[in-house]
């Protein structure tokens, strides 16, 4: 029988043929694929002359098939699990971490590497391409292609078993967050507003049941925002916080100690002092040091008002009878309750104005008037019911096909990210990309957004438009394949659009009536956009301290006390918890590569506020100049030049902390 996988892709926009792709498929399909690229390899390594293009640009075309299959496969096992593809990410994990150490101890492809590397200056190499030969060079030595003998094949053993484990740790997470959930009984809704009750049928529905709470971040949030009943929120909080860490065979605490092992290893075979000095080589920071400078810089401010709003809500909880001080669990409710007092903001009244739907389009019309991008919805068999397409054109040219897949389900792991199953590239013949945004909203007709959703929702499509808009000749520096702490830089910046005034009035429409949101909510709205700060500062503080702390010296032989130990010297208040324990920090175990990078997002954000304000400086926040240079020199660009290069070309300069801090409504002690 034919294999869809292995098969030429026909159609307008030669997309996966998902109707006739089968689990069974995917094995067979990365066999042959691992084949053709060994063949491939074979073949760069047999050519007598050493040149660019058939040393450089023939590895960038040499694993195409694989990168096709695993494009599709991975994407779907992320979002739309089966016991069998999971399955098949384990048997997987080790063989495509042997491939790749296979292809990166290869010496005599390491040679021409080095043999091109030695007379780059006589090879005549466009900007781009003396890039691209940079960071091939780069991540061969990264990879161990310098080392020999015993510490070579130790190198890929720890390799490949890390690539089991994080595997390991995902499938856990999402096991835990899978089987969990907590049925509610009639009196158990009562003071929950009607889209928190839709959205716990809903997923109830999915169970053949009444009313649950489940694990998605979507639904939980909201009730701890709203249950008054504090015995409901602290057993949905605990269950919230213990996801990796519930015992028996999904959990994940030992798989962190023994990740953290290996990678200490992994960076000492390398000759990096820590694992952190290893990784942050490669990104802006450079340095643990600077890392540490930058969060405790934004630390002190953040708890100091994280504090001061804990005081608020202790009386707040008094008030309400409760004599004991104020825990993790009671911070969404009454922080939801002081927001409705002081800045009449009931999420009930605001939500119906934030509709999926309404958000999608807000995020479509930014980026026509920012840069002229037209999408055109597609009906196309896709992987799942909840998944939708839109073609993405300009001046009538094709640019990209855009699949957005947005709601909760539990063969979906949690979070929201964008991926590629296809990257923009130039060489061979032009490909446009295949982007793919995932979130994990709550599934209710209609389908309803808090603003912190909506957030969410423009946040991943910056980072499409940074694969939409991709614009290079290599594959390998294309889109977002740019360094850990500024690949944040345009997610977190086309968030600003959704502040824009403009925007909301155009968009933010009654679900039932279609009336724009009234103009003193709206000014609510926006006067609150720093409200709770210091929540959200030191959640996300203390996750990137614990896992800048994990990776530095010695690994540590319990993470849990390290942690623990982390958090007591920083003095954590009481009543906040970090935004990603250990046992469920997906994006530092699940694989290494926010791995001591956790951090990125705020150093991105440091550059996000002082990029917004190059609109804010021009007068309007669609002003066509400045997105042109933004695009020029941001979203088109790539890695196909140091990422503080880039920036400066945009801005003329780079920034200081001080947009941040003003950005978030903080100020430095």
């Amino acid at each position: 029988m034919t294999n869809a996988l292995l098969t030429a892709w026909e159609g307008e926009f030669a997309l996966p043929p998902f109707a006739q792709i089968k689990d069974e498929d995917f094995a067979p399909a990365f066999d042959a694929a691992l084949t053709e690229a060994r063949d491939n390899i074979a073949k760069i390594v047999a050519q007598p002359k050493v040149t660019f293009a058939n040393t450089i640009e023939a590895m960038e075309l040499a694993e195409a098939l694989l990168d096709r299959v695993a494009g599709v496969f991975y994407n779907l096992v992320g979002a739309d699990s089966t016991p069998g593809r999971e399955a098949l990410q384990r048997d997987l994990a080790p063989k495509m971490s042997a491939f790749s150490s296979e292809v990166t101890n290869n010496k005599a492809l390491f040679a021409r590497i080095e043999a091109l590397w030695a007379r780059r200056e006589d090879l005549d190499l466009s900007a781009e391409q003396a890039r691209v030969l940079e960071l091939y060079r780069q991540m061969f030595v990264r990879s161990g292609a310098q080392l020999k003998g015993g510490e070579a094949e130790r190198l890929t053993q720890v390799k490949a078993r890390l690539a089991v484990l994080g595997t390991q740790f995902s499938q856990n997470l999402l096991a835990d967050e899978r089987s969990w959930f907590m049925p509610l009984a009639a009196e158990d809704l009562q003071g929950l507003p009607d889209f928190v009750v839709a959205a716990a049928v809903a997923a109830g529905a999915e169970k053949a049941m009444g009313p649950v709470v489940t694990l998605s971040r979507s639904l939980i949030v909201p009730f701890l925002q709203f249950s008054p009943r504090r015995a409901l929120r602290q057993k949905a909080y605990e269950a919230w916080v213990a996801r990796g860490a519930m015992g028996g065979e999904t959990d994940n605490r030992a798989i962190a100690a023994e990740i953290l092992a290996l990678r200490a290893e992994r960076a000492a075979l390398l000759g990096y002092g820590s694992f952190a000095d290893f990784k942050l080589e490669t990104e802006m920071a450079k340095t643990p040091a600077a890392v540490r400078d930058l969060l405790l810089r934004v630390w002190t401010p953040a708890r100091a008002k994280a504090l001061e709003d804990a005081a608020l809500l202790q009386i707040r909880l008094e008030a309400d009878g409760f004599t004991g001080p104020l825990e993790p669990w009671d911070w969404h409710y009454y922080s939801q309750a002081r927001r409705l007092a002081e800045h009449d903001l009931d999420e009930a009244v605001l939500k119906p104005y934030l509709s999926l739907q309404a958000m999608l389009e807000a995020c479509f019309d930014c980026a026509n008037r920012l840069f002229g991008l037209e999408f055109r919805a597609l009906d196309l068999p896709l992987y799942h019911p909840d998944a939708r397409a839109w073609e993405v054109t300009r001046n009538g040219q094709h640019l990209a096909v855009f699949i957005g897949d947005y709601f909760a389900r539990g063969s979906k792991r949690s979070g929201a990210w964008c991926s590629a199953m296809r990257s923009q590239r130039k060489l061979g013949g032009e490909v446009r990309p295949l982007v793919v945004n995932i979130c994990n909203f709550a599934k209710a007709t209609p389908a309803l957004l808090s603003y912190d959703d909506a957030r969410t929702l423009f946040h991943e499509f910056g980072h499409a438009l940074h694969q939409m808009l991709s614009d290079v000749t290599y594959g390998f520096i294309s889109g977002t394949s740019v360094a850990r702490d500024f690949v944040e830089l345009p997610s977190q910046l086309y968030e600003h659009w959704l502040e824009v005034p403009e925007v909301l009035e155009k968009h933010a429409r009654h679900v039932e009536t279609g009336a724009a949101m009234p103009a003193d909510l709206l000014a609510r709205l926006l006067a609150a956009g720093t409200y709770d700060q210091g929540f959200s500062t030191v959640e996300f503080l203390a996750s990137a301290l614990v896992d800048l702390a994990f990776h530095e010296g010695a690994a540590p032989a319990d993470p849990m006390q390290k942690q623990a130990e982390v958090l007591a010297a920083l003095g954590m208040p009481a009543a906040i918890r970090m935004r990603h324990a250990t046992p469920h920090f997906a994006h530092v175990f699940s694989g290494d590569g926010y791995a001591s990078g956790y951090y990125s997002y705020m150093w991105s954000e440091v550059m996000d506020a002082d990029a917004f304000a190059a609109f804010t400086e021009a007068g309007d926040a669609f002003d066509p100049a400045t997105a042109a240079r933004l695009e020029k020199f941001i979203l088109s660009a790539g890695g196909s030049a140091p990422p503080d290069a880039l920036y400066t070309k945009f801005r003329g300069r780079m920034p200081g902390v001080e947009p941040l801090l003003k950005g978030r409504g903080l100020f430095e002690a």
